[in-house]
């Protein structure tokens, strides 16, 4: 019988799988194609067999940290259950860092065993990891290593007893600029946050969980597998993630739920409709950056709700969603924190915004701002990053990096990254805002709105198009679409426009902003090996129609910055 009672570790949760045979992990081999399926029980066989393994090689005085570079393999969940029962942390390790950035993550995280597969092997060619045991799943050796601990049950073995307290997770940030930052993450706060999950969903066993957004982040683990283990679901893995392949898996599995990060969402409406889209078990799902305008697309084709949530990897600040949030707002604050929108130039609250009758917002020169949290915060700090730590909570208050804004309700909507701020013409402008308004256009696949150097001082406005199949960029079209938006304030319509043939995106699905404004509106292709440069429009002066910006268009505004000496901003 599955217990209700709230548990204080995630050990506790991978040793109350013992004896249970329903389903717990599922997954395709790959190169058979054969589904196979793991009892809760084999599963947690299989977390206490590493732990034991763990406990043997870690040396003596190390800090307790596994790096895991893995892609969604029935390994990886096997490893952080190992680590949560041996009383060690997981390092999650991003396959597509490379060369000094892939080592640079592992040592500074410290750790002292590496698990990863043959795919990935090539990644650790020639990189210099002194002091760094290399475990390779699917070899030999690694099989008789396993061997001896076949029969270890929960609890047997481990590095020191697990607590609420200690650390589970070392996960990076996926920030915009500089070395990413490793998350601690302990058991208890992760326990805690599976399952507040699997209740806030009602989670049970009959559920199947899809992961097919990355283990090595958070959202899959804290937002997907945690509350699978929480509830008593079973667990689907998809080695990466797919939109082609997604509504085969869904299908196949009986998912009920899954995650998405980024522009999941966009890649799965791009698909070719199909008569079976709403035949499948599938009735949540939970994630961040979907906007009001997809989340209504997906509603409507299979038959599935979004819920938008908010909640980064520090733990720092939460918004829950209640039954009488509005359409396009993540919710309240969580219990016990004390969130404020603050302006981060004169340090004071935001005024609450206005909307009007459908919800557009009115007022975001002044409503706009950074959220903070002025109470108690869960956050638990960066790995050997006293500096990063000392930033997000200055003045005693934690300050999320994002920029919100709240109506007079108390309901928050989220507006995009404090990176993503926009100064033009004297105006800080939020790019989520003009994103959701950008998104309404009906040949719209996918949208970025990021800024570039203006001529003279402060930024413009540009867009990046991907365009759903089958259309052409009609840019008198598009000015006619912005005229009639009414939300869209004098300095929000992009003043350049990029037309990609697909959105250049990072690991997580999230759009790859650093690689557009490097591009800005130079002629380059927005992806590496795209072949040529994609189409860039632009407006001589606002509300000008647009045009293609030729070669004679761009050495004019070439010469225009090199006049005013801004011309290596351009080359940032």
């Amino acid at each position: 019988m599955r217990t209700t009672t709230a548990p204080e570790t995630v050990a506790e949760l991978i040793a109350r799988q013992w004896g249970d045979h329903r389903p717990g992990l599922m997954y395709e081999d790959a190169e058979s194609g054969v589904r196979t399926v793991l009892s809760r029980h084999r599963a947690a066989q299989e977390a206490a067999a590493r732990a034991a393994l763990l406990v043997d090689l870690m040396p003596p005085g190390a800090e307790p940290h596994i790096g895991v570079l893995l892609d969604n393999v029935p390994e990886f969940p096997h490893w952080l259950g190992a680590a949560a029962l041996a009383g060690a942390a997981v390092a999650g390790i991003n396959p597509t860092r490379r060369g000094p950035e892939l080592a640079r993550d592992v040592l500074h995280t410290e750790c002292r065993i590496l698990v990863t597969e043959p795919a990935h092997l090539s990644l650790l060619r020639g990189l210099d990891l002194p002091g760094v045991r290399l475990l390779v799943t699917g070899t030999e050796e690694y099989g008789a290593l396993l061997a001896p601990h076949a029969g270890t049950e929960p609890g047997e073995a481990v590095l020191r007893p697990p607590g609420p307290r200690d650390r589970l997770l070392l996960y990076f940030t996926s920030g915009s600029t500089g070395a990413p930052k490793a998350a601690i993450c302990t058991q208890g706060r992760l326990a805690a946050a599976g399952h507040a999950l699997a209740r806030q969903f009602s989670v049970t066993p009959d559920d199947v969980h899809y992961v097919c957004m990355p283990l090595f982040h958070g959202n899959a683990v804290i937002a997907d597998w945690l509350p699978a283990l929480a509830g008593g679901a079973a667990v689907a893995l998809r080695r990466r993630f797919s939109a082609s392949a997604f509504l085969d898996d869904v299908r196949a599995y009986g998912a009920t739920y899954f995650t998405y990060v980024g522009r999941a969402v966009q890649y799965l409406l791009a698909t070719e409709p199909r008569p079976e889209d709403r035949d499948h078990r599938l009735r949540l799902g939970f994630g961040t950056e979907a906007g009001a305008v997809d989340a209504a697309r997906f509603a409507e084709r299979f038959g599935v709700r979004l819920v938008e949530g908010y909640g980064a990897t520090e733990g720092g600040a939460s918004v829950q969603r209640t039954p009488d949030t509005p359409p396009g707002a993540l919710g309240r604050a969580g219990g016990g924190d004390d969130l404020a929108v603050i302006d981060p130039d004169t340090g004071r609250e935001c005024p609450a915004a206005r909307l009007d009758a459908a919800g557009r917002l009115l007022n975001g020169d002044e409503a706009i701002g950074e959220l903070v949290n002025r109470g108690r915060s869960l956050f638990e700090g960066y790995w050997r990053n006293a500096e990063a730590q000392a930033a997000r909570t200055r003045d005693g208050w934690y300050w999320t990096g994002d920029l919100f804004f709240r109506d007079a309700a108390g309901f928050l909507y989220f507006a995009g990254r404090t990176d993503d701020r926009l100064r033009v013409d004297s105006e800080n402008l939020a790019t989520a805002v003009i994103e959701n308004i950008l998104a309404r256009w009906q040949d719209a696949a996918a949208v970025a709105v990021y800024g570039v150097p203006d001529a003279v001082a402060g930024d413009q406005v540009m867009a990046a198009l991907a365009l759903r199949e089958g259309a052409v960029f009609d840019p008198d079209a598009f000015g006619a679409f912005l005229a009639a938006q009414p939300d869209l304030g004098t300095k929000m319509a992009p003043r350049y426009v990029r037309v990609v043939t697909a959105m250049p995106v990072t690991a997580t699905n999230k759009v790859h902003r650093v690689a557009l404004r490097r591009r800005g509106f130079l002629p380059r292709p927005s992806q590496p090996g795209a072949g040529g440069p994609d189409p860039v429009w632009w407006r001589p002066v606002p509300a000008a129609p647009y045009r293609p910006l030729d070669e004679a268009a761009l050495s004019g505004l070439l010469a225009a910055y090199a006049a005013q000496d801004r011309l290596d901003l351009l080359e940032r």
